[in-house]
């Protein structure tokens, strides 16, 4: 048997799977990730680190497994960009990660001289510090970053593509390139305008190929042999709808990871741009049209987990959540707004600040607990209704990611959207898609009709609650959102 490897390089941590023809997961190595957070707001990561851990998740697997492998599928963290120096293959700066919010201000001197519809006609996007076109910015005015014939820009997939192929490609395919607020959706090119607006020389940018396609092959001096085809690259999110088999318009996907998306399917028809919402490219197949998603960015979904864990010590480990959760049987008028790095769709507000509110002396660890598992569902409320709002039916959601094992945030979920809500049989949807991908374009699948064959259900949870009462609770989340905003 033949297998496929996929590296799925996130916020946290960097993966390496092993998949076969049957969508298997066979083994699977991970290194964890250090963050640093230089000032308040500033994220970065180590593109050094996170090449390392790359090659040696890729030797541990491979170390267990004698058959062949014929491909390379990468997804990523998207919107984290990397400089560095074509000769030396070295960084020019700690890797800016897309939860940084040091651009707030360029983003708001952008919107006062109204650069918004330029962006978000071209891009689908909105100006907002999250994308990696004001972090570019930042690294060549401000971050020390020179611009020679030397310099290469690119989100971490470019990086590991680097690295992985001796530096011999620098690439990208259209998902991770529409998240960069530099990418023109409609024409599929980097945008000449908006490049030139914020300084960024195109020529430093990677070439945007097909997401399924042969991207080049691994180098001799790599941590896996040499010659093996790399041909699947998506963004984590857009691989995570690939990855539930989300390939029929109007088919939605939510991964509660870092951060919280809910992506929808839209078909090959670019659409208008939708308020609080972002268009985005889900994947482009050979030379096929381009599939587009709407999409909802939440900013902080497993990342409030961790804060939970780490920083007020409320559990010992993340899947301790839903235990203490269920000691109570509701929040008790408790709601958390994780807006530790502002708030994302359908908000857009980098100056809202992180709170707890309803507090009582009654409030214990159970009632807060339950808040942060209830602010996920809320959060994914927030998106779904403004896709609604905006004529988009989703009748199901598929979900996936670390918090998706809580069988109370499926209830929760579910009684909020009053619409079916699935978790898929592999919690792995990211990697898989990325497999998959590659697997399509090495012929171990000939079609997406092949792949939603593959994917299966592990449960799905139904509304149980009264209209009325998850109205009402959703209400008031609403009233506490709007009391964190526009705090910094």
């Amino acid at each position: 048997m033949s297998y496929l490897l996929a590296i799925d390089a996130g916020t946290t941590s960097v993966r390496s799977l092993v998949i076969d023809a049957d969508s298997f997961i066979v083994d699977i190595s991970q290194r964890e990730l250090t963050q640093y957070f230089p000032r308040p707001g500033w994220v970065e990561h180590d593109a050094v680190e996170i090449w390392d851990s790359v090659s040696e998740t890729l030797q541990d697997v491979c170390s267990r497994i004698t058959e062949p492998i014929i491909g390379i599928g990468i997804t990523n963290q998207r919107e984290t960009v990397v400089a560095w120096n074509a000769s030396t293959g070295q960084p020019l700066h700690k890797a800016i990660v897309w939860q940084d919010s040091r651009t707030v201000d360029r983003c708001e001197e952008l919107l006062e001289k109204g650069y918004l519809d330029l962006v978000r006609t071209s891009t689908g996007l909105v100006l907002d510090p999250y994308f990696s076109g004001t972090k570019y910015s930042w690294l060549l005015n401000e971050g020390g970053v020179t611009n020679d014939t030397d310099l290469r820009l690119g989100t971490i997939d470019s990086w590991i593509l680097w690295n992985l192929t001796g530096g011999k490609v620098h690439a990208t395919d259209p998902s991770n390139a529409s998240r960069t607020m530099l990418f023109d959706i409609s024409s599929e090119e980097w945008s000449e305008e908006i490049c030139e607006l914020l300084s960024v020389p195109i020529k430093a940018l990677p070439k945007v190929m097909s997401s399924a396609g042969r991207f080049g092959e691994t180098g001799p001096e790599g941590p896996v042999k040499s010659g093996i085809p790399i041909s699947g690259i998506a963004g984590d999110q857009q691989a995570a709808l690939f990855g539930q088999a989300c390939f029929t318009s109007g088919q939605a996907k939510n991964t509660y990871g870092t951060g919280g998306f809910v992506l929808a399917n839209l078909g090959n028809t670019l659409p208008a741009p939708v308020n609080g919402l972002l268009t985005t490219i889900a994947w482009k197949l050979f030379d096929q049209p381009s599939v587009y998603a709407l999409e909802g960015s939440i900013f902080s979904s497993g990342a409030t987990v961790q804060w939970l864990r780490d920083g007020l010590g409320i559990i010992d480990q993340a899947p301790d959540l839903e235990g203490v959760a269920l000691s109570v049987s509701n929040s008790g008028g408790v709601y958390t707004i994780p807006a530790f790095n502002g708030l994302g769709s359908p908000w857009w507000d980098p100056r809202a600040s992180g709170m707890i509110i309803g507090l009582t002396r009654g409030t214990g660890r159970g009632e807060i607990a339950r808040s942060v598992i209830e602010s996920m569902s809320f959060q994914t409320r927030d998106v779904i209704d403004a896709m609604r709002a905006n004529g988009h039916l989703i009748n199901d959601l598929r979900i996936d990611g670390g918090a998706s094992a809580m069988n109370l945030l499926m209830d929760i979920q579910s009684d909020q959207l009053k619409i079916p809500v699935t978790r898929s049989a592999t919690a792995e949807s990211t990697a898989l898609g990325a497999a998959w991908l590659a697997g399509l374009a090495e012929g171990i699948w000939a079609s997406t009709e092949d792949l939603a064959q593959q994917w299966k259900a592990e449960r799905t949870a139904l509304p149980s609650k009264e209209d009325l009462l998850a109205d009402s609770e959703y209400e008031k989340w609403i009233e506490a959102v709007q009391r964190s905003r526009n705090w910094n």
